[in-house]
């Protein structure tokens, strides 16, 4: 006795069963997490190398070459490109399918170091960084107006960290926010009237803008570090830098150079409607929801957007919960559709508890489908709702084939119930049917054969 003819035999249990399925299948369906695209591995990491006024002729001499020889010897590597550009280049790596990509990113970050020591000591720290589909944005809030760019860049960064606490989201990056910039203006006249070079300034800068350790302090409650700052946090503690210090006076930064505060020159430019903007681009999770994520970062910008400055404009843009929103309607009424068609073809063609069992065969399948999903630890996402879509087909046509047969068995006389459980080997009777029909054809082929020889004997 099968699983189908012992879930026959006791139909009460079976039907308490679908019944606890379909409700758990349909409150998975509610709270299991839905993305765009699957967490699918991509077996790409690049390397970035930057600095400041080099040529691409020169970043592929002085920084390219040195980490090419060092990532060459790297095993599972497809294919490796470099690029040079104005102010760095990079390097990107393409595993073979199937690669560990943790263990490869950590080879990657060893051969960096060992060609660390070839490349120039005045670049910035190289970063490794892998190609990872789910730290794309899937939601841009761009702030926008005739406001001035300090107005919009603080602004801008005041929603990015309530933004940041939404437990789903990864990162929310600024985009068209350019950072602040000291410049000193230094007057040759003054600095030679000292005696002075502007290197000597440089190197006062650079030592007094550190932290420096003086050791540690131990007690009764423990042992504390002592360290003394020495950051220049301000520009009046830049100003009142002393760079000659003798017994008669101090000559500071700010006698020698005139100091002024700026903004970096912007590498992204950002404009809506002609106007000047800041984006910021929300990432979720591995596993996070995707639409409530999306939700919860248009309520908080709805609740901050009382707040904000007057003239400062709130849009949207490259939401991906209106395609995954769009594509679970598309399936409700896929399988709503497919339920009424089938029940009315059916009930024209056979009886309505043939209809009955096709037509529930279908979103109970569905449901069943949605809760193994989230028992699995899986997401809902378009790889998932297209296959459920497309497994339509199939599931009408098992459910027609098998409810057809056992009620033309019981048409013939036979019980319900034995007819259904004879139904469920009805791929073993397709089977044994189609045995007996080539037999029979090679049966009849055999003795045309045998007649033809006797035709040609006589």
């Amino acid at each position: 006795m099968n699983l189908v003819e012992r879930a026959i035999r006791n139909a009460r249990l079976t039907l308490s069963i679908m019944a606890f399925l379909i409700v758990a299948g349909a409150l998975a369906y509610m709270s299991i997490p839905k993305e765009a695209e699957p967490d699918v591995q991509i077996p790409i990491i690049y390397v970035s190398m930057s600095l400041d006024g080099i040529s691409p002729e020169d970043s592929e001499r002085l920084l390219l070459r040195p980490l090419e020889s060092s990532l060459k010897s790297i095993q599972g590597v497809k294919k490796m490109t470099a690029t040079a550009y104005q102010g760095g280049g990079n390097v990107l790596l393409e595993f073979q399918a199937g690669a560990d990509l943790a263990k490869a990113k950590s080879d990657v970050k060893d051969k960096v170091d060992d060609a660390r020591r070839d490349l120039p000591t005045e670049m910035d720290e190289p970063s490794v960084n892998e190609v990872n589909i789910s730290e794309f944005p899937v939601l841009v809030v761009t702030l926008s107006g005739d406001v001035p760019e300090r107005v919009l860049a603080a602004t801008a960064r005041e929603l990015r960290d309530r933004i940041e606490e939404v437990p789903g989201v990864l990162d929310a990056a600024l985009q068209g926010v350019r950072d602040d910039l000291v410049e000193i203006v230094i007057d040759p006249a003054k600095l030679s009237s000292y005696g002075l070079r502007p290197d000597t300034m440089i190197a006062g800068f650079n030592a007094n803008n550190r932290l420096i350790a003086a050791g540690s302090l131990e007690g009764d409650e423990g042992r504390y570090a002592i360290k003394v700052p020495s950051l220049l946090e301000t520009v009046t503690d830049l100003a009142d830098l002393p760079v000659v210090v003798t017994n008669n006076a101090i000559v500071r930064v700010k006698d020698l150079a005139e100091i002024r505060s700026t903004l970096k020159d912007p590498e992204t430019v950002t404009r809506l409607d002609g106007q000047a903007a800041v984006a910021i681009e929300v990432s979720k999770r591995v596993g996070a929801n995707l639409i409530d994520t999306v939700d919860k970062v248009k309520a908080i910008t709805a609740e901050l957007q009382p707040k904000m400055p007057p003239g400062v404009v709130v849009s949207f843009s490259q939401d991906k919960s209106t395609s995954i929103r769009q594509l679970l309607s598309d399936l409700q009424n896929s399988v709503l559709t497919a339920v009424v068609l089938v029940f009315i073809v059916i009930l024209y063609a056979l009886t309505v508890r043939s209809a009955i069992l096709i037509g529930l065969a279908i979103p109970t399948s569905f449901l069943m489908g949605i809760l193994g999903l989230q028992m699995a630890g899986l997401t809902v996402n378009l790889v998932v709702l297209f296959s459920l879509i497309l497994a339509v087909g199939m599931l009408v046509d098992d459910a027609i084939i098998v409810v057809e047969y056992a009620e033309r068995r019981m048409g013939e006389g036979m019980d319900k119930r034995d007819a259904f459980a004879e139904a469920s080997h009805i791929n073993d009777l397709l089977q044994s049917e189609s045995v007996r029909r080539d037999l029979a054809a090679r049966d009849l082929d055999a003795r045309d054969v045998d007649s033809a020889d006797d035709d040609q004997k006589s």
